[in-house]
């Protein structure tokens, strides 16, 4: 599903996932890193995905939606790469439904960046391209 832009606005904002791309995009170049998009609303292609990023990237944005609370398979696969990860959201998670407060996925990641929309991925790339974090969890 793309739908963002469309989805509760209220709560994901009104810009698409081209826009999103776009300025994450933007932010990449003028830190003078490349960024490559993906996204899927399966399980296994995010898991085979991450796979595929062993010696490919150097740092992986991921916001899993739904499967941060549910995928093990994923969580798995983030912490086998052995790649710094970090978790985005474009809502803030931990003041939400109950069940939005636990992120399956977060542990394996080096950090998490939540509640500030969009932002959020270009915070994410910046620390990534500019920090070269560890891969360490």
């Amino acid at each position: 599903m793309r739908l963002l832009g469309k989805r509760e606005p209220d709560v994901y904002g009104t810009e698409t996932l081209e826009e999103v791309e776009t300025r994450v995009g933007e932010t990449a170049a003028s830190l003078g890193a490349a960024v490559e998009f993906f996204q899927s609303n399966h399980e296994g292609d995010i898991v085979d995905k991450i796979g595929d990023a062993i010696g490919e990237y150097d740092g992986i944005v991921i916001n899993p939606a739904a499967f941060t609370h549910t995928s093990v398979a994923i969580r798995d696969a983030v912490a086998a790469v052995d790649i710094p990860t970090i978790e985005v959201h474009l809502s803030n998670i931990h003041s939400r439904e109950e069940f939005r407060k636990s992120s399956v996925t977060a542990p394996a990641c080096v950090g998490q960046i939540c509640g500030f929309g969009i932002l959020g991925y270009e915070m994410a790339v910046r620390v990534l391209a500019k920090e070269r974090v560890p891969a360490g969890k």
